[in-house]
């Protein structure tokens, strides 16, 4: 999909090598330069693309980075605003060398604004937006949401979009430009139905009130037998109906599911239910219903489900999950994560012309 796309990705953390990940992924050749001896802290995100250890401190290594900024379609960086400008390689100094490069610029507060000279994490930006707020139960603490709703979703994703839309424009105009990506803009807007929802009154400002939030006692988490734990998600009526057939509940809940004093009740009879059978009982009775019920996996166990749908490509142990889209897999993503770095700049620029 991207085949002959040049990328040259300045290593950070986090959004950025996840962002190059999935470029190279699509067909993108990506070629990564990181500080000598920094080793691999996001193993996992670097397949596909070698890497160019680089000294950029160094005004003379500045120079030979700079010829293969001319070779570049995009650049990827994720440093705070101001550091690329200092070390020569600033938007400005890359357009000068390449009018056709998209300089894609990846933070967490932004270019601009009070927070942008701010170091910040993945918590830090679902918190100043409001989603961290989203994902807590009423009168308790909101929950982690690892780094996806942050990072990857309100960063890689949002800035693997910018750049596909740059590239598309790139080819109308003939000119690249500048992507100001931010993780809060991001997050911001993934949360644009619940702004919405809220302008229609229909999202309380408390926490855990509201559909989506554990304030529905039928779209929750409950414990089973065994301790572990069973999704249940039957917001439309016939899914409900499904429900109480699945869990032997009284058949009167169907006309009383909408009522909030009953809400309570409902909680403790589906709280109830669930705790008579294990996880992998209440799985396997699920399965072929429309009652939208589904055990909670770890992470071996999410592998054991989805390798049905082959969206791994190496095992449990490496955390390799395939690209998405599916396509099909390539040389590019067999590049081990601990392959030695490549010896020069002109051996990258070799690389990309083959890739051509």
């Amino acid at each position: 999909m991207l085949e002959g796309v040049k990328v040259l990705e300045f290593v950070g953390i986090g959004p950025g090598p996840f962002a190059s990940m999935m470029l190279s992924d699509l067909g993108a050749n990506v070629v990564s330069i990181r500080r000598p001896n920094a080793g691999l802290t996001v193993s996992a995100l670097s397949r596909g693309r070698l890497a160019l250890e680089v000294d950029l401190k160094s005004p003379e290594t500045v120079g030979e980075v700079k010829r293969l900024i001319a070779e570049a379609d995009v650049v990827i960086e994720g440093f705070r605003p101001g550091v690329m400008e200092r070390l020569g390689v600033g938007p400005d100094d890359c357009a000068a060398i390449n009018s056709r490069l998209i300089y894609a610029r990846m933070t967490g507060w932004g270019q601009h604004g009070p927070r942008a000279e701010r170091v910040g994490h993945d918590l830090n930006y679902i918190s100043i937006t409001g989603a961290a707020h989203l994902a807590a139960r009423q009168g308790e603490r909101p929950v982690p949401s690892a780094n996806l709703v942050g990072d990857f979703a309100g960063g890689s994703m949002f800035l693997v979009t910018a750049i596909l839309g740059a590239l598309i424009e790139r080819d109308r105009t003939g000119t690249g430009r500048t992507l100001d990506v931010a993780i809060v803009d991001g997050v911001n807007y993934l949360t644009s139905m619940q702004w919405d929802l809220r302008a229609q009154g229909r999202w309380n400002d408390e926490a855990g009130t509201n559909m989506l939030d554990t304030g529905y006692p039928y779209y929750d988490f409950y414990t089973c037998a065994d301790g572990k734990y069973l999704s249940v998600a039957p917001l439309e009526p016939a899914f409900f109906a499904e429900m109480v057939q699945l869990f032997d509940l009284d058949d009167s809940w169907n006309s009383r599911r909408d009522d909030r004093a009953q809400w309570p009740a409902l909680r403790e009879a589906i709280a109830g239910a669930v705790a008579t059978r294990t996880r992998d009982e209440w799985a396997e009775l699920a399965r072929n219903t429309d009652a939208c019920v589904a055990p909670v996996f770890d992470l071996p166990e999410a592998y054991a489900e989805l390798s049905e749908r082959d969206v791994f490509f190496s095992s449990e142990q490496t955390g390799q999950a395939g690209p998405m889209p599916r396509l099909p897999f390539g040389s590019k993503t067999t590049i081990a994560v601990n392959a030695p770095p490549l010896e020069s700049v002109d051996a990258a620029l070799a690389l990309w012309a083959v890739a051509d």
